[in-house]
């Protein structure tokens, strides 16, 4: 798809590269598209996140239940326990590479770390939805709460806010809500909806405090998850699951076209990320990001009842670590390793809409 997209622009090029050939109105047009390119890049000074483990850089608390602060997460970056749901990096630190940016500071450090507020802030917490789940972390609601009360505290100026890009995460925790409350398969699509509603709803939200760009992942392969693959020893993706996730992109997609619709005249206000691709790309090619095991976790509980990061009354170990993170896509049942979101990461360098971001 890619190969032939290019035969298709170079095949559309080429009256035009003869022209510019052909001497000095070949340079006058070179020069006026230079310039208009350069008024059509936009360079985003700070990066504000929202959303889930997928994307909490360490705002879930030390002492809460769950291990993104305890050993052997972080062991690849930054080299301990750090907040961070891997063993080292996540999308949006890689996102912020991109945009030249420090990764956002985690909202509750920002008053300790108060030199980095200038890169932008991260309000995601571990174990969140759109609605409530079973964390007592904070909702998408209230996070943008948060940055609402610190716009009117004047942390952030309009013109922050103008050169600002926005990241939205919904990895899945309310559908996982919704199964472990016992919802049903017959509810699971008007569920979907509902969700993907309040989605549209908190994006235009975020937009009307003054956002120029939103950026909004959609929904990665729930079905090749560790959680999902256990039953076939990581072998096999769930399909049933990997339909759901279907259905909430396609609602997800066109949620945002209306949304650029209704706001926007250039559609670039509001962008999706193709997480299902992306995903499904790197595990169907895993040698190709030097990745071995594609589906198995690299950390691992000792029993079904153990988890990474889980320890005994006695300090013992209730979990095992692979040799080599970076060879393996996921870090524990739910969340990729650093090698896995760089991966990630490369492939979405090769899509539209990373690059809108920047235009």
């Amino acid at each position: 798809m890619m190969d032939s997209h290019k035969q298709l622009f170079s095949l559309s090029c080429l009256p035009l590269l003869l022209l510019l050939l052909s001497g000095n109105m070949g340079m006058q047009l070179s020069e006026a598209r230079l310039q208009r390119h350069e008024m059509n890049y936009y360079s985003p000074k700070t990066l504000f996140v929202f959303g889930d483990s997928y994307v909490d850089t360490g705002n879930y608390r030390i002492n809460q239940a769950g291990s993104s602060w305890k050993n052997p997460y972080g062991e690849t970056f930054p080299g301990k326990p750090a907040g961070r749901f891997s063993d080292g990096r996540v999308l949006t630190d890689y996102i912020a590479k991109y945009l030249g940016l420090k990764s956002p500071v985690p909202y509750k450090f920002r008053k300790v770390m108060q030199q980095h507020l200038k890169y932008g802030m991260n309000f995601a917490f571990g174990g969140t939805g759109v609605f409530d789940t079973s964390s007592k972390n904070p909702n998408m609601t209230i996070q943008i709460d948060f940055f609402k009360q610190l716009i009117k505290e004047n942390v952030y100026t309009t013109s922050d806010l103008n050169n600002s890009v926005v990241y939205v995460s919904v990895a899945g925790n309310d559908y996982n809500f919704y199964l472990a409350t016992n919802g049903s398969i017959e509810g699971f699509p008007a569920f979907i909806a509902s969700v993907v509603n309040q989605t549209a709803t908190n994006l235009l939200r975020i937009k009307s405090l003054g956002v120029r760009k939103i950026v909004v992942g959609g929904l990665q392969p729930l079905g090749c998850l560790p959680s999902s693959t256990a039953t076939s020893s990581f072998q096999q993706c769930n399909s049933t699951s990997n339909d759901l996730v279907v259905l909430h992109n396609n609602l997800l997609n066109q949620a945002v076209t209306k949304l650029n619709q209704q706001t926007n005249k250039d559609n670039s206000t509001f962008i999706v990320l193709d997480l299902f691709d992306t995903f499904t790309s790197v595990l169907n090619h895993p040698s190709t990001n030097n990745i071995k095991d594609p589906l198995k976790p690299c950390c691992v509980g000792l029993s079904s009842q153990d988890f990474c990061g889980k320890v005994d009354e006695n300090n013992v170990k209730q979990y095992k670590v692979c040799d080599s993170p970076k060879s393996a896509f996921f870090w524990d049942n739910l969340h990729p390793t650093q090698a896995g979101w760089e991966a990630v990461y490369k492939k979405l360098q090769k899509t539209s809409a990373l690059h809108q971001i920047r235009y």
